[in-house]
C-alpha cells in the first residue's frame, strides 16, 4: 500500500507535466514553421530546399526534424541543421536561438548580416532578436523587429504584424504574467505536496494496527531511501558534469582566440613578404634599365670609333700629311677624354649595380630566414594546443556527453589544419634555394609519379597521357613536385561522376633574338575548371576556391608551382573554362 501510493502520487505531477511540455514543443515547432511561412524571402524561387538552424545543443531540433517530414514551406522540403558555434551559421534562410544557451544576441546579430538569414529567438529582450518569442503559460506570444527584418530584404506578411506585441509595456506584462503562472504552478506544487503528507499520515496509521507487515514495511522504507540517496548522488553527478561542461567551453573559446591570433599572425606576415618581393621587383626593374642604359653607351662608343677611322682615311687623302696628323692628334685626344670619362661613368654604374644586387641578395636570404623562422616558432603553441588537447580526450574524453566530443574533434581538426599551413609555409620557403641545375630526363620523373599515384589511379579510374617529354637543365625534385602537384590537381578538381584524365605534352619554342630558347610543358584536364575571375590570385599563396568539406588542400600547391617555375627562369600561366577542364601551361629555358 506504501508503494501504491507514492506511485500514484508521483505519476499524477509527471504525467500532467510531461503532457503540458510535449504541447508547449509542438506549439513551439508550429510557431517557427508559420513564421517562415509569413516572410517574403528574396530569390525564393532559386532555393530548393529550404533550411533551418538551430543553435547550440538544443533538443528543439528534434521537434523541427519530426515535422520536417510532415510540412513543407512555400512547397520545399524541409532541412534542419544544428550549428555549435555562431561563426559556423551560413547558408541557411532561418536561425532559431534559445535564451537559456546564452548566446550573445549582437553578435549573432553581425555575423548574419547581410546574408538573408531570418533570426527567431525565444526569452530574449524586447525588440533585441528579429522575431522573438515568450513563454505565456502553456502558449507563445511573440514581437518583431520591423527594421532588423527590413534591413534584411524581408516582407512581412499583414497575419504576422496583426498578432505581434507592438509596446515594449505589452512585453513587460507578459514577462509578469508568466511569472504570476509560475507562482501559480509552484502553489499548486505545494499544495501536491500537502495531499502526499496527508496520505503518508494516512499510511502511518494503517501501519500502526497491520503489526504483522513491519518488517515488510521497513525493507520498502530502506528501499526507498537508497533510491533517495542514488537521486542526489545522480544530481550531484549532473552538478559536476554542467561544471566540467562550462570549464570546457572556457577553454574552447581561449583555444579558438589562439587560433584566431596565430591566423592573422600569418597573414599579417604573408602581407610583408608580398610587399618585401614588389620592392625587389622593382630593384630589379631598375637594374635592368641600367643595363640598357649601358648597351646604349656601348654603342654610342662603337659608332664613335667607327667615325674616328673613317675621318681618318678622308684626312688622309684630302689633306697634307702635316694637317692630317694634327687634326687626327686632335681627335684621338678629344675621343681619349670622351673615352676616359664614360669608362669612369661605366665604372661607377657597375659599382652601384654591384652594391645593389649585394643589397638584393641580402634581403632575399633574410626574408627566407624569416620565413623559416616565423613558421618554426608558431609550431610551439601549436604543440602545446595539441598536446591539450590530447590530455584532455585521454583523461576527460569518457566524461563529456556527445556535445563534448565532438567540440574536442572541431579543435583537434583545426590544429592538425594549422600544422599543414605551417608546414606548407616551410615548404615554400625552402624552395628556390639551390641554384645546382642538372640534366633532368621528364620521362622518367613522370614514370614514378604515375607509380606514386598508383592507388589514386586504380581508386578514381583516371589515366595520364603523355607524349615524348624532353632532357631540361634544373633541380629534379622541384620539377617532380611541380609536375605532381598539376596532375594531383586535375585529379582532384574533377566533378564526381567523371573520369579523371590528364595530358602532358612539351613543346620546342625557339627565340627570335636567336637565343637558346626554350620548352613550353602543358598540363591538361577535364576537372571543374576555374572562373575567370579567379585567375589572377589562383597562383597567390593560401588561396582557395573551394570549401575545405568539398576538396581537401591548403591551398598553397599552385604558389609551390609558380615558385619553382620562376626559380627555374621560366614562366607559368593558364588557359580554362568553367565546367570544361585547364591547361596550365610553364617554360623551362634550355
Amino acid at each position: 500500500m506504501l508503494i501504491f501510493f507514492f506511485s500514484f502520487g508521483i505519476a499524477n505531477v509527471l504525467g500532467q507535466n510531461t503532457s503540458d511540455e510535449e504541447v508547449k514543443r509542438v506549439q513551439r515547432t508550429i510557431f517557427i514553421y508559420n513564421f517562415a511561412q509569413q516572410i517574403g524571402w528574396p530569390e525564393i524561387d532559386e532555393i530548393d530546399t529550404f533550411k533551418i538552424g538551430v543553435l547550440g545543443p538544443d533538443r528543439t531540433i528534434l521537434d523541427l526534424k519530426s515535422m520536417a517530414q510532415k510540412r513543407k514551406i512555400f512547397g520545399k522540403p524541409v532541412e534542419i541543421i544544428r550549428f555549435q558555434f555562431v561563426k559556423s551559421v551560413k547558408d541557411i534562410q532561418l536561425l532559431y536561438v534559445n535564451n537559456k544557451f546564452n548566446y550573445d544576441i549582437n553578435y549573432i546579430l553581425r555575423k548574419i548580416s547581410g546574408k538573408n538569414i531570418l533570426l527567431v529567438t525565444e526569452d530574449y529582450n524586447y525588440n533585441a532578436s528579429m522575431i522573438n518569442m515568450v513563454n505565456v503559460g502553456n502558449s507563445f506570444e511573440y514581437e518583431i523587429n520591423q527594421d532588423r527584418i527590413s534591413n534584411e530584404d524581408f516582407v512581412i506578411a499583414p497575419s504576422l504584424k496583426q498578432y505581434a506585441i507592438t509596446s515594449a509595456q505589452k512585453w513587460k506584462s507578459l514577462f509578469k504574467s508568466t511569472e504570476d503562472s509560475l507562482e501559480k504552478v509552484l502553489d499548486e506544487n505545494e499544495e501536491q505536496k500537502e495531499v502526499i503528507k496527508d496520505k503518508e499520515e494516512q499510511i502511518k496509521q494503517q501501519e500502526e494496527r497491520i503489526s504483522n507487515q513491519e518488517k515488510a514495511i521497513d525493507t520498502i522504507k530502506e528501499r526507498i531511501s537508497e533510491r533517495n540517496k542514488w537521486i542526489e548522488e545522480l544530481s550531484n553527478e549532473s552538478a559536476i558534469q554542467e561544471k566540467k561542461y562550462e570549464e570546457k567551453l572556457l577553454i574552447e573559446k581561449e583555444l579558438e582566440k589562439n587560433i584566431q591570433d596565430q591566423v592573422a599572425f600569418i597573414k599579417d606576415q604573408d602581407e610583408k613578404i608580398k610587399a618585401s618581393t614588389e620592392e625587389i621587383k622593382k630593384q630589379q626593374e631598375y637594374l635592368s634599365e641600367q643595363n640598357d642604359q649601358i648597351k646604349k653607351q656601348q654603342a654610342i662608343l662603337e659608332e664613335q670609333l667607327s667615325e674616328i677611322d673613317d675621318q681618318k682615311k678622308i684626312n688622309w687623302s684630302l689633306i697634307a700629311l702635316i694637317i692630317i696628323v694634327l687634326t687626327a692628334g686632335f681627335f684621338i685626344y678629344r675621343n681619349y677624354l670622351i673615352k676616359k670619362k664614360l669608362n669612369a661613368v661605366l665604372e661607377q654604374k657597375n659599382i652601384e649595380i654591384h652594391e645593389q644586387s649585394l643589397i638584393l641578395e641580402s634581403k632575399n636570404k633574410e626574408l627566407e630566414q624569416f620565413a623559416y623562422i616565423a613558421s618554426h616558432d608558431l609550431q610551439e603553441p601549436l604543440n602545446t594546443i595539441s598536446s591539450f588537447i590530447g590530455l584532455i580526450s585521454e583523461d576527460y574524453g569518457d566524461s563529456f556527453d556527445e556535445v563534448g566530443k565532438e567540440s574536442l574533434d572541431f579543435i583537434k581538426d583545426a590544429s592538425i589544419r594549422m600544422k599543414k599551413l605551417i608546414d606548407s609555409l616551410l615548404e615554400y620557403s625552402r624552395l628556390g634555394r639551390t641554384k645546382e641545375f642538372s640534366d633532368v630526363n621528364m620521362n622518367g620523373v613522370l614514370e614514378e609519379l604515375r607509380a606514386d599515384f598508383k592507388n589514386i589511379l586504380e581508386r578514381t579510374n583516371a589515366t595520364i597521357h603523355s607524349e615524348n617529354l624532353p632532357v631540361v637543365k634544373g633541380n629534379e625534385i622541384e620539377l617532380r613536385l611541380l609536375i605532381q602537384n598539376l596532375v594531383s590537381n586535375g585529379i582532384k578538381f574533377t566533378e564526381e561522376n567523371t573520369i579523371p584524365e590528364v595530358y602532358i605534352a612539351a613543346t620546342n619554342r625557339e627565340s627570335n633574338e636567336g637565343t637558346k630558347g626554350f620548352w613550353e610543358f602543358s598540363v591538361k584536364d577535364n576537372g571543374i575548371g576555374i572562373p575567370e575571375i579567379h585567375k589572377d590570385r589562383i597562383f597567390a599563396i593560401f588561396q582557395r576556391l573551394h570549401s575545405r568539406e568539398k576538396y581537401q588542400g591548403t591551398g598553397i600547391g599552385l604558389a609551390h608551382c609558380k615558385k619553382i617555375v620562376e626559380s627555374h627562369g621560366g614562366q607559368i600561366w593558364l588557359e580554362s573554362e568553367e565546367g570544361k577542364g585547364t591547361t596550365f601551361y610553364f617554360t623551362i629555358p634550355k
